[in-house]
């Protein structure tokens, strides 16, 4: 037998505030018909003992109650008084309490039914007393002669006469409660309606669930999420995104974005109006790619960003390309031998083969010199090789790079904290750009220092690397190592990352980066990286 599903969310709520309107208009309609059948009760009291005070100071009824026939006086006076008062009765009696006057003639003469001793003791008082007429409301009140009794005077109305006052109240009150009643769940109907398709009819415990599984999600996936509000103000950080920006722990929820410490581009860009895609930023330590897309209604409302780390992207990247510089050197190498090969060859068919040992001698002696002279000086197995390449880069596009004479590096001294990747990345970067640079300058040269220092603070890897070219301006030597900046900007595909790259590589390293013009006019680019870390990063 399959269970019912329990009801929605918004089905409870209504129910529930129907139920609250009900109990609330009830409450209010019986509060308010106590409280009208006592001021009901409450004026009828008032309006009788007003009405008894001032017959027993009449001085008709005074002259009267000693008379030896009081009745033929007072009768006809009472009736009058109580037609127009608007009272059950009017009874004027002897302090025996026989009456006077009363409401049925033949009622005359016959005892009061009630009670008289306060009055006689000269004191006006109320009850509520079942008489000849019914049950009501009266008042009786000494008509005085100096200190002396001489009469008593009861006034009333009946208690069905005051019941059918309050019934034009009931009345009204009734409309009034059922008009609330209706106003209120009607109201509370729209609103559940509206509220029932925003949680698509599930009940609280299926939006529990789907919060737990929101949340679940929100701090599994790797990726970071970011949501922001019209405030630009954190709404949303999941764990992926806070590990990503580098935030350390914490409740960031509130919190302006501007004020979180991130890079100044990285900021500019969360803040930005316009949506972003695929935006390349640097933190201190990762390569993010960032996307942006505002969020709007009526009005603006906020922004979603999507974050993804492309910090082991853009290493591979790097190492790619200089596999890719080492393939291409290859191949120019491959083809120069071929070219020399072939000569040696013609050589030999010319029957010059004098000619050809010495032309094959002198080629070899030149390629195993310059080896010699990288693998002498820098013993380092990953910059020989990233050295090597690059001078055959360099070669093809018309620059020599040569290799300072105070450059020495012995093979493992390079610690562990320092990977080659961050190596091939600093290094790459910087003859890359100096090759650049120098390229079409007469003469075009590049100079590479590499060799370990002993400074105050301990030992460190020296490398340098300085071109001939037009150098840079002083007043940009800053924005050099600002992502996005480049001197080739309005080419397409000029990204302006490398120096960004070198700079957070180096800072990962614990070193340092600074860049000058050259004496000479070219651009200079100097790394110190500590030669000794502790296992937190640090000297």
């Amino acid at each position: 037998m399959r269970l019912p599903r329990p009801r929605s969310l918004a089905g409870q709520l209504f129910a529930m505030q129907v139920l609250l309107v009900a109990l609330v208009v009830a409450g209010c309609a019986l509060f308010t018909y106590v409280s009208d059948r006592r001021q009901a009760r409450t004026a009828a009291e008032r309006q009788v003992t007003a009405a008894a005070l001032a017959i027993a100071a009449a001085p008709t009824v005074r002259e009267a109650v000693g008379a030896p026939e009081p009745t033929r006086t007072l009768q006809p006076y009472a009736e009058k008084v109580r037609r127009e008062a608007d009272l059950t009765f009017v009874t004027i009696m002897s302090p025996d309490g026989i009456r006077y006057t009363h409401p049925t003639p033949d009622r005359i003469g016959e005892r009061f039914l009630g009670h008289r001793a306060e009055a006689l003791r000269g004191r006006t008082f109320s009850e509520t007393y079942r008489g000849t007429l019914g049950v009501s409301v009266r008042v009786v009140t000494p008509v005085k002669e100096g200190d002396r009794v001489t009469g008593l005077v009861s006034a009333g109305i009946d208690v069905t006469a005051i019941s059918e006052r309050l019934r034009h109240q009931v009345l009204l009150l009734l409309v009034t409660a059922a008009a609330a009643l209706l106003l209120g769940g009607t109201g509370t109907y729209v609103i559940n309606r509206r509220l029932r398709r925003h949680t698509h009819g599930m009940n609280a415990t299926e939006l529990a669930l789907v919060h737990d599984y929101h949340e679940a999600a929100l701090h599994a996936v790797r990726e970071g999420l970011l949501l922001l509000d019209g405030r630009r103000a954190v709404a949303l950080l999941n764990d992926g995104a806070r590990e990503l920006l580098g935030l350390p722990p914490g409740t960031y929820v509130g919190r302006p974005i501007a004020e979180l410490g991130l890079p100044r581009g990285l900021t500019g860009a969360l803040l930005a109006s316009e949506p972003r895609v695929d935006e390349v930023h640097l933190t201190e330590e990762r390569v993010l790619v960032v996307n942006t897309s505002p969020v709007s209604g009526g009005q603006r409302s906020g922004t979603v960003v999507t974050l993804r780390d492309h910090t082991e992207l853009r290493a591979l990247m790097g190492e790619l390309d200089a596999e890719r510089s080492f393939g291409k050197a290859l191949r120019a190498q491959a083809h120069e031998a071929a070219n020399r090969l072939h000569t040696v060859v013609s050589l030999v068919e010319l029957g010059r083969p004098d000619e050809a040992v010495e032309f094959a001698t002198s080629e070899l002696e030149l390629a195993q010199a310059l080896t010699d002279r990288m693998t002498g000086a820098v013993r380092e197995p990953v910059l020989a090789a990233l050295l090597l390449g690059r001078t055959a880069y360099a070669h093809e596009h018309g620059v020599e790079l040569v290799l300072s004479e105070d450059s020495g590096l012995d093979d493992g001294l390079l610690p562990a904290s320092l990977p080659p990747r961050d190596l091939v990345t600093i290094l790459g970067n910087l003859v890359d750009n100096a090759v650049e640079a120098a390229q079409g300058t007469p003469g075009a040269r590049v100079t590479v220092t590499a060799r370990a220092e002993h400074t105050t603070e301990g030992d460190e890897l020296l490398l340098r690397v300085t071109d001939n070219g037009p150098g840079l301006d002083p007043a940009h030597i800053e924005d050099a190592f600002r992502d996005g900046w480049s001197t080739k900007a309005a080419e397409p595909g000029a990204h302006g990352l490398g120096l960004a790259l070198v700079r957070q590589a180096a800072g990962r390293a614990g070193g340092t980066v600074a860049a000058r013009r050259d004496t000479g006019g070219g651009a200079e680019f100097t790394v110190r990286l500590p030669l000794a870390l502790s296992a937190g990063g640090t000297r």
